[in-house]
């Protein structure tokens, strides 16, 4: 006979929260039939039905609402215990899983994995990259421990976070198209604008300015790649704005686009760390400064070296 177990109530916060039990098997990495299992277990055990599977997406029954509240409270109480237990020594975590923005790879997500393998040998450290949507999301639902990502346009009030890089947003251009001494936005007008998707922070950021700026540019092109947007500008298909990771995610194609101030001011992002609060104790804190000496060393310093103009824009925060 099963018992109540953390497992079990997990699986249950994740069955509801993703609407199904095949979303719950992909967001916990087990099967099906394994989160079927655990659920029937939890409802044997607490002597009442919880989910109404006939419905889809899944609903609660009565009893499932009630549960529900206590089971997120006993997760949150979990996770603290776990950081309390391993406040004077978080070498001893078993378990952390991270989230990190893909404008991070290939050089800083490798170097900071490598740092903590080495102090946390017996931890199994899990990570996903994406988008800061995607990572935002993941630690909300507590797929993950601790994320990275670009801070979004309201943070919540149970957020922990750690800036650690800011980042000016800059004009990106086919080389040699746009002349020194001259306005750059009148020479790039009449090329077509590549956007972001404004279901991105970076594309909502981007159109919210240029609507303040009055500058109204045809719907043509709208693309989520780092390395799709920088192809079309150098092959002087259009021009973009964008972060400079942007430009520096796509070294191949570095020699065939010029990355220019933007001709206004204010308009950039903060990459943050973020956590929930009270639960991880300060490895959070520890895990940002590392990842600062990292960012300050491998990005910043070889950027402005290039690009001296970015040197008041472009600096670490934490």
């Amino acid at each position: 006979m099963s018992r109540l177990t953390l497992r079990n109530i997990e699986i249950f916060i994740a069955a509801i929260e993703e609407g199904s039990v095949a979303a719950a098997a992909k967001r916990l990495a087990t099967s099906p039939s394994s989160i079927s299992q655990h659920l029937s277990n939890l409802e044997e055990d607490l002597g009442t039905t919880l989910i109404d599977r006939s419905n889809r997406p899944l609903a609660l029954t009565p009893a499932g609402v009630l549960f529900r509240r206590r089971a997120a409270n006993i997760l949150t109480e979990a996770t603290r215990a776990r950081a309390e237990l391993a406040v004077f020594d978080y070498t001893t975590l078993s378990h952390l899983s991270l989230a990190i923005i893909d404008d991070f790879e290939p050089d800083i997500t490798p170097a900071l994995m490598a740092s903590l393998a080495s102090e946390m040998p017996n931890c199994h450290i899990i990570l996903q990259t994406g988008a800061s949507h995607a990572n935002l999301s993941a630690l909300e639902s507590r797929s993950v421990d601790i994320c990275i990502a670009a801070e979004p346009d309201m943070p919540l009030e149970w957020m922990e976070i750690h800036p650690l890089l800011n980042e000016p947003f800059v004009l990106l251009a086919p080389k040699d198209v746009v002349k020194q001494n001259q306005p750059s936005l009148p020479q790039l007008m009449t090329r077509p604008f590549i956007r972001f998707p404004k279901d991105q922070v970076v594309g909502r950021m981007i159109e919210a300015r240029l609507a303040a700026e009055r500058l109204s540019l045809p719907q043509v092109f709208e693309i989520d790649s780092y390395q799709s947007i920088m192809a079309m500008v150098a092959k002087g298909t259009g021009w973009a704005i964008a972060p400079p990771m942007c430009f520096l995610r796509a070294q191949r194609f570095q020699a065939q686009v010029d990355m220019l101030p933007l001709p206004f001011d204010g308009l950039g992002r903060r990459i943050s760390l973020f956590a929930r609060k009270d639960t991880l104790d300060r490895l959070p804190k520890d895990i940002a400064t590392r990842l600062a000496t990292l960012i300050d060393d491998m990005l910043i310093q070889p950027t402005i070296t290039s690009h001296p103009w970015l040197k008041n824009g472009f600096t670490r925060l934490s």
